[in-house]
Parts: C-alpha cells; structure tokens; sequence
C-alpha cells in the first residue's frame, strides 16, 4: 500500500488544499492529512478543529485520514509506514522553500520522497492567511474554502 502524508497548519483548510488531495489521491492508496502544531504561528483554530474541519471537507474522498501531530514530520512519516510527503506549490517562492525542506528531509529520512503537486490555477492566491484576513475585513470567502470552513470562520469571526 502506497501510503502518502501531506502536513500542514491547514488554518484552515482551503479549496487549494482540497485540489492537491483530489489530485493526490489518484496516485496514493492512502493519504494521511497531518495537522501540524506550528510554533511560529499563532493559529485560529485548534488543532481539533481543523482536524475536524478537514475531515467535514473530505468526506467526498475515499482513504483520506486526518490527524494532528508535533515533532519532526519524518519521525511521524515513519510511524505511518508511509514513502511520501505531498506538498502543493502556487508560486516559484513556495518551489524554493518547499525544496530546502525536501532536501533536509531526504538527508533525515533517505526512504521518503517529496511529490510536488501544482496547485489549479484559480487557486494560486489562496492562503489560509489571506482567507482569515478577507473575513475579518468582511469579504465572501465562500468561492474559496468548503462550506464546512466557511461557517466555522463565520462562527470564529463573525
């Protein structure tokens, strides 16, 4: 079984984030979404919520299972038997960033790969960031995250 994980902060999912795991999910048997605990970011919702969140937003895909998680991703990688790390680009900035941490963790864990997967392009400007900051400047998000994320961003901001 081909098993892949695909971490994130995932605050909160997006449409973007959905695209990649349609895509992905052809390729993998099972994908395993990681919520990551990210110390340098002061998150919206908790780690539950977001689990739950994507989990609401999932539910049209078949072997995808969420869960949360701290630490170093390849310790988790090699708990779940997995031989992949999905990451999605947008922009040749994500490329440059997302190929250091590929590289560092193949030098950590030589058995994992990394499979770059480019975002659709009408989800290019799309961030968990820009979505929070559009609500609480009042903006319609809902083109841009599953329902599921649109109410919760409506009941955590308003």
């Amino acid at each position: 079984m081909k098993v892949a994980v695909y971490p994130g902060s995932f605050d909160p999912v997006t449409n973007g984030h959905i695209d990649i795991l349609e895509k992905t999910i052809k390729i993998f048997d099972k994908i395993i979404v990681a919520v990551i605990h990210n110390v340098y970011k002061q998150p919206l919702f908790t780690p539950e919520e977001r689990v739950e969140l994507i989990k609401e937003s999932t539910q049209h895909l078949k072997n995808i299972e969420v869960g949360c998680f701290s630490g170093l991703l390849v310790d988790y990688i090699k708990e779940k038997k997995a031989c992949a790390i999905i990451r999605g680009l947008r922009t040749v900035t994500d490329f440059e960033y997302e190929m250091q941490m590929a590289m560092m963790n193949k030098e950590l864990f030589p058995e994992v790969d990394t499979v770059f997967v480019m975002s659709n392009s009408k989800y290019i400007f799309v961030s968990s960031s820009a979505v929070k900051e559009a609500v609480l400047l009042g903006g319609d998000v809902s083109t841009l995250v599953p329902e599921a994320v649109r109410r919760g961003l409506e009941r955590k901001l308003g």
